[in-house]
């Protein structure tokens, strides 16, 4: 029996580990200038697109995206140029012709273009990047708001694969609370509109820890979300950063679960969908026993990058479009958030590089740790010593001293061979490794509470 009382006090400001180090260790010495040196490193990996459109209609008061609001249609159609101006800038020092594994629209609300102006951004793309893998995964994140029979077919002809909707929560008064109106009926619709043009690896987003939810409407969610059948699930801790997202100002923080609440959604959660046929995978993800992210997760082979889980080999992520995020095995580096700097730097024939770090040997050590725990709840000890020639346990003495804690309760195990994070251990994951994470000091409050 969990006793969530004693384990609300790891409700603490931590990481997610979208990278290790985290995006508050990137820092603007890191330029243009040093992008293309590290792109012309990099020239082996096949690679993953990520592309950022920042627009949305209104503010949903739980986004921490970086979004841009406006009903102008002339600012799309100026950001559209803004891309081509960019692509044209990152074929001179990269070769196009390598594999592309994975291509994703990220947002902002993808769909908040019109079909023509998504025709428009992926023949840029298409037109860049010539040698897409036939098994490339190529995704877009959907707002059934906004979703037209024009859009889908555009998304179908282009080689569109996998949609991921944007749901959260089906209660009437917490989607009043975080001001996103979306019915299940409207959900349902998008659905079937996708499944008629044959997309039948559909994704949901779910958030819990919002304002009004309780335990039992979320279990009402749950029930309505697998009548609709979906692939995989995310289900992800609602961060609440207020200091760094205006817009979640206008969250009542009263009306949010405490984090006994919220270890209660998430244990029920977890139990009702792996009755349900979905497995557990990496730290806030589900999946159907026959899909390829838990068939990789069996092997220990599980990868997270920008675009999130995926079973594919090692690339180099591309990251293009306002505050996108790009990856090589060395090096983090972001686009400007600001759209007037990012403008203005393709205006100066020059990437938008606004910051981004470069990876020293232990960073990249600490960063396989991290990942391995976070993805597959399992390190190989004895593959880290070889790969980074150290005797783990005298490397890492004072971290693993921190570790007995979770030890002693029963969340983690180790031996000579291996670090194991049990089930219970997974709802914990991010204070596990952050025993880990060598950046940790005094940083405290500038992260979204763990539980």
């Amino acid at each position: 029996m969990i006793d969530f009382n004693k384990f609300a006090k790891y409700s603490k400001p931590g990481p997610r580990y979208t990278s290790y180090p985290t995006a508050l260790e990137f820092n603007e010495s890191f330029d243009d200038k040093a992008y293309i040196k590290a792109l012309q490193r990099h020239t082996k990996l096949p690679l993953s697109l990520y592309v950022h459109l920042p627009f949305c209609k209104s503010a949903c008061y739980f986004c921490g995206c970086s979004v841009i609001y406006t009903s102008k249609e002339y600012k799309k159609v100026e950001y559209i140029g803004y891309l081509k101006k960019e692509l044209d800038l990152i074929k001179q020092y990269i070769d196009t012709n390598r594999e592309v594994l994975q291509f994703h629209f990220g947002g902002g609300t993808p769909t908040f273009y019109n079909a023509k102006e998504l025709e428009d951004v992926i023949k840029l793309i298409y037109n860049t990047f010539g040698n897409f893998s036939k098994s490339a995964e190529i995704s877009c994140e959907i707002d059934p708001r906004f979703f037209s029979e024009e859009q889908m077919r555009v998304l179908k002809d282009y080689g569109f694969n996998r949609l991921s909707f944007g749901v959260q929560d089906f209660d009437s008064k917490v989607q009043q609370a975080i001001h996103r109106i979306q019915p299940i009926s409207i959900v349902e619709t998008a659905i079937n509109l996708a499944r008629k043009y044959g997309i039948n690896c559909i994704n949901f987003d779910l958030i819990y820890g919002l304002p009004n939810q309780t335990l039992e409407s979320f279990k009402t969610t749950l029930n309505d979300v697998l009548k609709l059948e979906p692939t995989r699930l995310a289900i992800f801790n609602y961060a609440h950063v207020p200091w760094i997202k205006k817009t979640m100002r206008k969250i009542d923080e009263k009306m949010l679960p405490s984090p006994q609440e919220k270890l209660e959604i998430l244990k029920y959660t977890i139990n009702y969908l792996t009755s349900n046929d979905y497995k557990m995978i990496g730290m806030d993800h589900f999946a159907l026993e026959s899909d390829e992210l838990y068939q990789a997760s069996l092997k220990g082979e599980l990868k997270r990058n920008f675009q999130g889980y995926t079973a594919k080999k090692h690339t180099q992520t591309i990251g293009l479009g306002l505050t996108s995020i790009g990856e090589g095995h060395d090096y983090y580096v972001q686009n400007y958030k600001d759209y007037e700097a990012y403008k203005k730097a393709l205006d100066s024939n020059r990437l938008p590089i606004q910051r981004g770090i470069q990876l020293k040997g232990e960073d990249n050590l600490r960063k396989n740790i991290i990942m391995k725990l976070m993805n597959n709840f399992i390190l190989d000890i004895k593959h880290i010593e070889n790969k980074f020639n150290i005797n783990f346990k005298e490397h890492f003495k004072d971290n693993l001293q921190k570790l007995d804690e979770y030890i002693n309760l029963g969340l983690v195990s180790i031996d000579d061979d291996y670090i194991k994070i049990t089930p219970t251990g997974a709802m914990l994951v991010r204070n596990i490794v952050m025993v880990f994470d060598e950046y940790l000091v005094s940083q405290d409050g500038r992260f979204s509470k763990t539980v």
